[in-house]
């Protein structure tokens, strides 16, 4: 579940897409932040083609430290605030 890869991209999509308005530029038809953001916009900002961004936005997403949602023909994707504040308990207590 939290194999990361050395270079952190995972982590890095994690941290910008706490603030996605920051890190993102704007999208056309949806909001950065109630909607989320697309694969494109993360796979460009990562330097790498939308099918690698897709592979490690749909591994935080099926681990449920995203959320995904379809809006037309896209996929956006936001952080789960619950799920990882959750997920960060269970290591204080040395899980």
């Amino acid at each position: 579940m939290l194999r990361v890869p050395s270079n952190g991209k995972r982590l890095e999509i994690l941290e910008w897409l706490r603030d996605p308005a920051a890190h993102f530029p704007p999208q056309h038809h949806d909001d950065l932040v109630t909607d989320g953001v697309c694969s494109q916009s993360v796979a460009d900002k990562l330097g790498v083609s939308r099918p690698v961004a897709d592979a490690h936005l749909e591994l935080l997403a099926g681990i449920g430290l995203l959320r995904a949602m379809r809006i037309r023909h896209r996929t956006f994707y936001r952080r789960d605030e619950q799920r990882i504040a959750d997920v960060g308990q269970l290591f204080e207590k040395g899980w």
